[in-house]
């Protein structure tokens, strides 16, 4: 990828704006539209918004993208919109205990109107603050029951401290089993890290009280060890060319604990990159280690944690791994990404990293919603290790931006109601819109990439206001404070 070295936030102001009219324009069309009955948008076939039932993930970002909008224009129809459908729709998703999604449909609804009432953006009594923050709550809970617990790689009977094993590791489990970790999930625990922050736990058996921190953290450093490479050897294939690749699923024997062999849903092999994988641990690790880095160290030690420098180091190796081997490996000349970097029909296009993406091309598509939450991975972890070193992921970030912001991936034809273009849901299964006279998919959007591209324009106009920047949690903990 070439990194514009000179860019800065406010060279995307008008770019933005722009972003916040079109998406404000298509948040309307789509409510005034959906039945609601059909299921949750989740990708248009020729421009228009559809169903797919496999799990109901997307119906947050729906709600979500009135809220962003709002955020970003002042518009208070987009916020009355968002807050209303949240507060009629969105309650079985906090009770769902048959997925690992809660962060994505809880934390882009009651997650960000709790936000925009607390910084004085949103009217809010008390009692609808309650309502955002016990959803919030029983999310986090519900989410931190799909529990499996496994052997980390020096795990020793009694827990061991050195290394990378420690006491009671584990995993929230995907929608596949209680063998299955996805990579997905790092980007929500975002829903237990602000419950952790509200005081709450998981009660289970023997009313025993589960640290919701204790299960954030270990899940990460679970999927850290599993889901990322780093050049160690650990298959053939992991080698220090590849060092910062993710893989979707990693497997584990329910028997006794032990990792099996890594896997892939959504990815061309367990050996290549899905890159919508890499770009949720890039986002993922990179808002972890915000949060991390403000909990208080005694917090680590109440939740039976390693200490939290330790904790830190590795979730800053992961995210800092994850997201150079986007800007080596898995990046276009301007930013953007094909949906997996090992998919067979790349050979076909030659040198495809030394070029800008072509979302036209006959062979591999492009998935630009991979490249929108990568662009926000980049931002937050530069912003988190400031200096210059910092600065170029921001700048990095920043690039992908500029491309997103843009023809042909920004959606300005009224009639189609997608906002970002050139999105990829599950090309093995086939399930993405080939346009006539085309051999793969392109032209089309998801609700998650819309939302994501929202969240990027968000971050960034907060970059041109100092004191604004947007977390998901608060700075000063309630517990202990």
């Amino acid at each position: 990828m070439k990194v514009d070295a000179a860019i800065r936030p406010k060279h995307l102001a008008s770019m933005i704006e722009r972003v916040f009219e079109l998406a404000a324009a298509k948040v309307r069309a789509i409510d005034k539209r959906w039945d609601a009955t059909e299921g949750s948008p989740v990708f248009t076939v020729e421009g228009k918004y559809t169903s797919r039932g496999w799990t109901e993930w997307t119906e947050g970002f729906a709600y979500g993208n009135a809220l962003l909008a709002f955020d970003g224009t002042g518009d208070e129809k987009l916020l009355k919109l968002g807050r209303e459908r949240t507060l009629a729709r969105m309650l079985p998703h906090v009770t769902h205990r048959g997925v690992h999604d809660h962060g994505f449909n809880t934390m882009s609804t009651y997650g960000n109107l709790r936000r925009l009432i607390r910084e004085g953006r949103a009217d809010g009594d008390a009692g609808l603050m309650w309502a955002m923050e016990t959803a919030i709550c029983a999310s986090g809970a519900v989410q931190a029951m799909r529990w499996s617990p496994c052997r980390m790689p020096d795990d020793s009977e009694n827990g061991s401290e050195n290394g990378v094993g420690y006491r009671f590791p584990g995993y929230v489990y995907s929608f596949n089993g209680p063998h299955s970790l996805f990579i997905d999930t790092i980007r929500t625990l975002r829903v237990l890290g602000l419950a952790h922050q509200l005081g709450h736990v998981l009660m289970d058996e023997h009313d025993q009280r589960v640290s919701l921190l204790g299960r954030l953290v270990r899940h990460a450093m679970t999927s850290a060890a599993y889901n990322v490479y780093y050049g160690a050897g650990r298959d053939a294939y992991d080698t220090k060319d590849q060092c910062g690749r993710t893989v979707h699923e990693a497997i584990f024997n329910r028997n006794d604990g032990c990792f099996r062999c890594p896997s892939s849903q959504q990815g061309y092999s367990p050996f290549t990159t899905w890159t919508r994988g890499l770009a949720w641990a890039m986002l993922g690790f990179a808002e972890q280690f915000e949060f991390l880095a403000d909990v208080p160290n005694e917090q680590f030690k109440q939740a039976e944690l390693p200490a939290k420098q330790r904790v830190l180091a590795v979730i800053r190796q992961a995210a800092r791994a994850t997201c150079d081997f986007y800007l080596r490996q898995a990046s276009t000349r301007d930013g953007v990404c094909y949906w997996d970097t090992g998919a067979p029909g790349l050979v076909q296009l030659g040198d495809w990293r030394a070029r800008d993406g072509e979302p036209f091309n006959d062979h591999e598509p492009i998935d630009a919603s991979a490249s929108a939450i990568a662009a926000q991975g980049l931002l937050r972890l530069g912003h988190q290790l400031g200096g210059r070193g910092g600065q170029h992921y921001i700048e990095a970030g920043l690039t992908v931006a500029r491309t997103l912001f843009d023809e042909p991936y920004l959606s300005t034809k009224k009639d189609h109601e997608g906002l970002l273009l050139h999105s990829v849901y599950h090309r093995p299964n086939g399930w993405d819109h080939i346009p006539p006279g085309r051999r793969v998919p392109s032209g089309e959007s998801s609700m998650w990439g819309d939302y994501h591209l929202l969240e990027l324009a968000v971050f960034i106009q907060r970059m041109l206001k100092p004191g604004d920047y947007p977390r998901f949690y608060d700075i000063q903990s309630r517990i202990g404070s």
